[in-house]
């Protein structure tokens, strides 16, 4: 059975092979992977649902997902494990490239998944294919069977997708199911072409119950029906060295203080919005996206 307090996760697990002037590095990743790795390092019982592929890569997969202690549920891949290929743009931003694994991604949905999901306290799903109708259908059938609460980050990939306006419907739908929806400036450009204010409007539209925006390095902030908050990035020591895994720091943050606090006034939002900051600061101050604690930082200078 699933523990109490589960929270069972949705979306991507793939190698990140990251390549810049000093070589070729390889991570195991993917933003669903960071952010269940992220909620079990945070002591969440975790459970990821993805597609793995039964390879070498797979395999690193599977025993990365262990040492953090985070049950699996795998759904077979024809095409082997995904994985992308990132560079860092100007701005320190990585830029990538899927293989055909990852462009043809599909979870199956059967009794197993089901019974995670049906038993879980909440489910978390991110960089899920909302341009797959079927699958988009499949999932939606399977949350909408559920009694616990759901949290949805589009998270896009423009390597990975394969019909914008689909993948909005896809997204919009598990979107008015949803308790929380994290979106960032760089989605409301990449799915909608429109400032990320307009975004979080139409997602209130939908019925979503509590928006969380993100603008990189200008903050984030929520908006319920009670309160609406913007926050600011956290000044923790340390220079930025690698920004891959903030946005899903946050979200794990996010997700962990939603089952701890139930926030329901403004002082509690902005706890949980300032805690995924500072979590999310502290993930920029090391390679990678494992998600690290403030904690981690103690013996480094500010803006060192």
């Amino acid at each position: 059975m699933t523990a109490p307090g589960r929270v069972v996760v949705i979306g991507d697990a793939l190698i990140d092979e990251l390549r810049d002037d000093t070589g070729v590095r390889e991570f195991v990743g993917g933003a669903a992977l960071n952010v269940a790795v992220g909620l079990a390092r945070l002591g969440l019982p975790t459970t990821l649902i993805a597609m793995v592929g039964d390879d070498e890569p797979g395999d690193r997969i599977r025993a990365y997902l262990d040492d953090f202690g985070v049950e699996l549920v795998a759904t077979a891949s024809p095409h082997g494990s995904s994985r992308a290929v990132s560079t860092r743009n100007a701005g320190g931003e990585p830029v990538y490239v899927f293989n055909e694994a990852a462009w043809n991604r599909r979870i199956r949905f059967g009794d197993e998944e089901r019974r995670v999901i049906s038993d879980a306290a909440i489910t978390v799903v991110s960089c899920f294919p909302f341009d797959d109708t079927a699958q988009t259908a499949e999932l939606a059938d399977a949350v909408r069977d559920a009694d616990g609460l759901l949290a949805v980050d589009p998270n896009p990939r423009e390597g990975m997708m394969h019909d914008r306006a689909s993948f909005v419907a896809g997204f919009e739908e598990l979107a008015a199911l949803a308790d929380l929806v994290k979106v960032g400036d760089d989605d409301a450009a990449l799915l909608y072409a429109a400032p990320l204010e307009t975004v979080r409007d139409r997602m209130r539209e939908l019925g979503t119950a509590a928006v969380l925006t993100t603008r990189g390095a200008q903050g984030a902030g929520v908006v319920t029906d009670a309160v609406a908050i913007e926050r600011s990035i956290a000044s923790v020591p340390g220079a930025i060295i690698d920004t891959m895994g903030a946005g899903d720091a946050v979200l794990s943050s996010a997700v962990a203080s939603l089952l701890s606090e139930h926030p329901s006034d403004e002082a509690a939002w902005v706890a949980l919005v300032d805690t995924a900051m500072a979590v999310a600061a502290a993930t920029c101050r090391f390679e990678g996206a494992l998600l690290r604690l403030p904690s981690a930082l103690s013996g480094l200078d500010q803006g060192s």
